[in-house]
């Protein structure tokens, strides 16, 4: 597989409105060009893909300039939070974002910067340690199933489902922990847990759970600079453990796991997204608007009230109006208006029924 040339370096600005924010633009051009925008990053279903070679870890996606990809995040998370409180209102999808790095990928920071306009009511995160007893009593997948959104949410597993071909692939030994019958751990345990997991994120797909996956491709070197600063910086002391560094000993492992994985996970119901991470702020750009594409292909819209509940409204309404202070509008939100400001009309009506 050829090496995939991401979006050409431009030397326009890439302000806002080259992922379709002004304005002026319809939501369809939006849509496409937060696709394309997005489209160098998928792995193509069915491709045979070579991590080291395919996906440049320090890409800018053609964004050359910080402060623009700030600005377009910054645009995003306000997209990314409309378009939550519709899901929610709906409650007919749901979402699994599940997202995958190696240490110190900038998994963390990636949650806390893409989710930070959405309602947390309607957001959860799981992070996947080792397994518990109870879990090993179980297969591989009940852990994860317990930590599945309900319809109107979003569920983030900081690493997920996928340790189970990556970790467990690199450390073997941690497949003879599951207490696997013999004739389970034979050499074909990889293919028939890729088959596995396909089966199971087509199964929710089918049933209204969008599947997103993202992996986060950090460069080797930049790897080893972040150890560097959460050595040296006394305040990311707690971010380090001497086990990353053991780990960082099977990078070339990881990589041929990680590969194989993309080969062979990348569905037309669930596809891979490799996203560039040495640069933080970039892969958060790119986080977002792959969970943008996904939710604006949902579309989720706010309920049609029915006539009995508008009733029921129309009611609430006029007790509701009955109730208004003495000099003040019944309803400011219907008021003409005065020069004062809504909040200042409610702020008089107050002080006057004081």
């Amino acid at each position: 597989m050829p090496q995939r040339d991401l979006p050409s370096t431009r030397s326009a600005r890439w302000e806002s409105e080259q992922l379709g924010t002004t304005a002026d633009t319809t939501a369809d051009t939006t849509a496409a060009r937060i696709e394309a925008f997005i489209e160098p990053l998928r792995v193509l279903p069915g491709s045979e893909v070579d991590l080291a070679t395919d996906f440049d870890p320090g890409s800018r996606a053609g964004v050359e300039k910080k402060s623009d990809g700030v600005e377009l995040l910054r645009v995003g998370i306000e997209l990314l939070a409309e378009y939550q409180r519709r899901l929610a209102a709906e409650q007919a999808w749901g979402v699994l974002v599940c997202l995958q790095a190696l240490d110190a990928g900038g998994k963390d920071g990636t949650i806390r910067h893409v989710m930070s306009g959405m309602s947390p009511q309607g957001v959860h995160v799981s992070n996947f340690k080792v397994p518990s007893a109870e879990e090993l009593d179980h297969d591989y997948l009940w852990r994860y199933a317990r930590r599945l959104p309900r319809r109107g949410e979003i569920a983030i597993f900081n690493r997920s489902h996928y340790e189970e071909v990556l970790v467990v692939r690199v450390h073997p030994e941690n497949l003879d922990r599951q207490r696997l019958p013999e004739q389970a751990k034979d050499g074909g345990v990889w293919a028939r847990r890729y088959r596995e997991i396909n089966a199971w994120e087509r199964y929710l797909a089918e049933n209204g759970f969008a599947v997103v996956k993202l992996f986060l491709n950090l460069s080797k070197e930049e790897q080893r600079v972040r150890f560097l600063k959460r050595i040296d910086v006394p305040e990311r002391n707690w971010k380090f453990s001497a086990a990353d560094v053991r780990e960082r000993a099977h990078w070339d492992d990881y990589q041929r796991a990680l590969s194989r994985m993309l080969s062979a996970t990348s569905t037309p119901w669930a596809p891979w997204y490799v996203v560039p991470a040495d640069r933080k702020w970039l892969a958060r750009l790119c986080a977002a608007a792959v969970l943008a594409h996904t939710l604006i292909g949902i579309d989720p819209h706010y309920p049609m009230m029915s006539e009995s509940a508008r009733r029921d409204l129309a009611r609430a309404k006029t007790e509701l109006e009955k109730e208004a202070p003495q000099g003040v509008p019944a309803d400011p939100y219907e008021a003409p208006d005065t020069g004062k400001s809504r909040a200042r009309q409610r702020k008089d009506g107050r002080r006057k029924q004081a």
